[in-house]
């Protein structure tokens, strides 16, 4: 069929409930199906590396603008997002929304953000050390002004490594003091305890000398083997915890109940949540057809960690604040609108 044999069928009354009889698969959306399913399968590949997604939605007829929409964790959709270069983001950790609302933190102006739900993801950030150092706190590295051979985040989570450099500034330095002692800063892929093939962990590399400490997020995922390592997790004073919250950072804790290697609780900062995001102003349509995706497509849509496969999007408690799922800034009106209808939020 060639797209000028195809009759559009009559318009139809916007639809207020995902209850709504889908309509026809046309020549122009059997195109762009084909390409988001295709994609949609690539992403759980695991030999392909090309796993962010940026969507235009736009009309093949004569409307005017389009709709955007960005699959991945970066500080940059902030921006992007507020100079409406895009409609709907990602990030994680929840705390970035929460600093570019107010204008604090990472950002010298607020950003008129709000939410849309947010995925499930609880989380902490771990600051850990070699006991070899003699370092017992982040000030002591500033104090002694000593070398250290620290491992960060690389490219793939810029905010981690951006977050990171916040709160040793905070304490007083940064990456580039810590080079200019004489240390080094690593930045670094695999999560602490992984590594890529022939090569050591993170944490064999604290093990044999080549770094003093590691610094990074998923703190729940590696704590224990940094224990067995011989390393310790640096517990923030009430001080710069409280100089912390001022720029937008949440408290967090390594509790000993969880992880079990610890001698005690740790108090950290929080890096949980991953918000789906949009501006307070973004169209009203394009937030209620997202949310109504979101519900319609919930069994089918993976959302945490395991096989493509999961158990249905636990939407009902995605727009409820909870550890892993914090609500810090307020919802967009017609997500706010749509969830109320569904009986998520009250």
């Amino acid at each position: 069929m060639s797209d000028t044999s195809f009759v559009a069928p009559p318009k139809q009354g916007m639809a207020t409930s995902v209850s709504m009889t889908l309509g026809q698969v046309d020549p122009m959306s059997i195109r762009s199906k084909l390409m988001l399913e295709t994609v949609s399968h690539m992403m759980t590949e695991a030999e392909w590396p090309y796993r962010v997604a940026t969507i235009d939605l736009i009309s093949q007829g004569d409307e005017i603008g389009a709709f955007r929409i960005f699959g991945a964790n970066n500080p940059n959709s902030l921006r992007d997002v507020f100079e409406r270069k895009l409609d709907i983001a990602i990030m994680n950790p929840g705390v970035i929304l929460s600093m570019a609302d107010r204008g604090v933190g990472l950002f010298s102006e607020s950003m008129q953000v709000a939410l849309i739900t947010v995925l499930p993801h609880y989380d902490q950030m771990g600051f850990a050390v070699s006991k070899a150092s003699g370092l017992t706190s982040l000030s002591d590295i500033r104090e002694k002004r000593y070398p250290l051979k620290l491992s960060v985040r690389g490219s793939l989570d810029a905010c981690t490594t951006l977050l990171v450099n916040k709160v040793l500034q905070v304490h007083g330095f940064s990456y580039e003091d810590i080079l200019s002692w004489g240390g080094s800063v690593s930045y670094d892929q695999p999560m602490p305890k992984d590594s890529f093939p022939g090569l050591p962990s993170r944490i064999e590399r604290v093990v044999s000398g080549e770094l003093d400490a590691i610094f990074e997020e998923g703190v729940v995922v590696w704590a224990n083997e940094a224990v067995d390592a011989d390393m310790r997790l640096l517990d923030l004073d009430e001080e710069h915890l409280v100089q912390l919250e001022r720029e937008g950072f949440k408290r967090g804790t390594l509790e000993k109940s969880r992880l079990t290697k610890l001698p005690a609780d740790v108090a950290t900062i929080d890096f949980s949540g991953w918000p789906v995001f949009t501006r307070v102003d973004t169209s009203d349509l394009l937030i209620r057809k997202f949310c109504e995706a979101l519900e319609a497509r919930k069994d089918s849509i993976p959302w945490t960690w395991g096989p493509v496969k999961q158990k249905p999007m636990p939407l009902e408690r995605m727009v409820v604040n909870a550890p892993d799922t914090p609500i810090d800034l307020p919802f967009h009106p017609a997500a706010k609108e749509f969830w109320t209808k569904m009986g998520y939020l009250k």
